[in-house]
């Protein structure tokens, strides 16, 4: 089976987003409000020329006239063309109309416009007898106005239904008309709004490829922190963040300097050491016994100094990866004491520890390295047979380890560069590198350090380490 790697997806645009983000509601809501005004426009439409109709029939009706009364009525029309002229707005629509009598049998006008058998609403919106419906005539869609009219004269009483028809040419023109109006105005409040976009996205990221040039520019080196007063607010967050990370970035960097140039500097002595004891050994100068006695003694010494600037480099990438996780502090310290019990036992010491749990954020390898270097230091300067005493517990809210052992102390001259790189004492008996390894593991931890002489009768009787790391609740 073959496994083929993850396409990387397309660039996200801001302009895109914005224009996405902002026309896709502007159009529905368009859209929407159209087909509302058109509906509002043709309702409108429709009782404007209703008035016109009910208008025409209540000028035919009055044109009416009656003979006889209830059953026994008989209505009279004379009514010419001219009456309906006058309410027809232009050749593009025309007008009929039918009467007839309460029985519904015809009088005048055309005789197919089908018959009104409809009811009149409850509550219309004319004081008249009215009522308007569509309808079909002659193959044309219509809109009918029905009027029920009494009829008086000195002769007669009687009602009569007076029914006008007008095609719906000129009101679906005058809606299209409106609908085309409309989504004219509406597509050039979309243009705008496309316009004004563009030309804010435009002038909003100017300072985002302002900023995207300089740093084109830079040196590979420059980890200085980006400044751009006028970035907008909503991206200075990104550019903060930015910064912390170039920050790291050139710690890192220094670190990485700083290693690489201590580490030149260190490893060239033992090897020029181990040189010139070989070439010493090739001269015969010493026994073989001797010279391989003393290339071993400089080698051991380049080993631990190698190891421990591992050590101090690891430290550095552990504290990026910040992979920490709770740990039992006295677990931790029991297993190192145990591993480095040979040491103990070999210098005869009178070794004593007490524990209590103490819970802890951190990284295991850290808090081994830091405890191994701290009580193989304490091993290495207490003299043989004399006491060395470790205690981890819980102490005034803080998990507290203090390792007290009987050696001479820290001189004065010392103290200033105790947790500096290759800062030691004695140079043939340490790299000088345990207790800066300490310090850095300690930082990492968010926790302290300190290396106190312990006077006795006014007299040092030993050094006592003591790291304090927050409690894990």
């Amino acid at each position: 089976m073959r496994f083929f790697p993850a396409l990387p997806r397309p660039a996200h645009s801001l302009r895109k987003s914005l224009l996405i983000g902002i026309l896709v509601p502007v159009i529905l809501f368009v859209l929407i409000d159209t087909v509302s005004l058109y509906r509002q426009a043709l309702a409108a439409v429709n009782v404007a020329y209703d008035r016109t109709l009910l208008a025409s029939a209540k000028a035919i009706g009055e044109l009416l006239d009656v003979e006889g009364t209830y059953a026994q009525a008989r209505i009279t029309a004379q009514i010419p063309y001219s009456a309906l002229e006058a309410f027809e707005a232009d050749n593009r629509s025309r007008m009929v109309y039918r009467v007839a009598d309460a029985q519904g049998r015809w009088i005048d006008g055309v005789q197919d416009l089908p018959a009104w058998t409809g009811t009149l609403p409850d509550q219309g919106p004319y004081a008249a007898l009215v009522d308007f419906y569509d309808d079909e005539f002659r193959g044309d869609d219509v809109r009918v106005a029905v009027l029920l009219q009494p009829v008086a004269s000195g002769r007669g009483l009687a009602m009569a239904t007076v029914q006008v028809a007008e095609t719906l040419e000129l009101r679906r023109t005058l809606a299209r008309q409106i609908l085309f109006d409309t989504l004219q105005r509406q597509a050039i409040l979309i243009s705008v709004i496309v316009g004004v976009v563009l030309i804010v996205v435009q002038r909003v990221t100017r300072p985002v490829r302002t900023l995207s040039a300089q740093m084109d520019t830079r040196t590979e080196d420059n980890l200085t922190p980006i400044e751009s007063p006028d970035l907008p607010l909503e991206i200075q967050p990104l550019t903060e963040a930015t910064n912390r990370v170039m920050l790291r970035l050139q710690h890192l960097l220094d670190h990485q300097k700083r290693f690489v140039r201590d580490a030149a500097h260190q490893l060239r002595t033992p090897l020029a050491v181990l040189k010139v004891q070989v070439q010493s050994a090739l001269r015969g100068d010493l026994s073989p016994i001797e010279a391989l006695q003393e290339i071993q003694a400089t080698v051991d010494r380049a080993s631990q100094l190698a190891n421990q600037m591992l050590s101090l480099a690891k430290v550095e990438q552990v504290r990026q990866q910040q992979d920490f996780r709770p740990l039992d502090w006295a677990e931790v310290v029991r297993a190192v004491a145990l591993d480095l019990s040979p040491l103990i036992a070999d210098k005869d010491l009178d070794f004593d520890i007490a524990s209590s749990p103490c819970l802890v954020l951190g990284h295991e390898w850290m808090l081994r390295e830091l405890v191994r270097n701290l009580l193989h230091n304490a091993i290495a300067h207490t003299p043989h047979g004399q006491p060395l005493h470790v205690n981890i517990a819980p102490v005034a809210g803080r998990a507290q380890l203090l390792i007290q052992d009987s050696g001479p102390g820290i001189v004065a001259a010392l103290r200033q560069r105790l947790f500096q790189p290759f800062a030691t004492g004695n140079a043939r008996s340490g790299t000088g590198l345990g207790l800066t390894i300490a310090r850095e593991i300690v930082l990492a931890l968010d926790g302290s350090i300190q290396m106190n002489n312990r006077l006795q009768g006014g007299a040092v009787a030993g050094l006592d380490a003591v790291v304090t790391l927050a409690l894990k609740e």
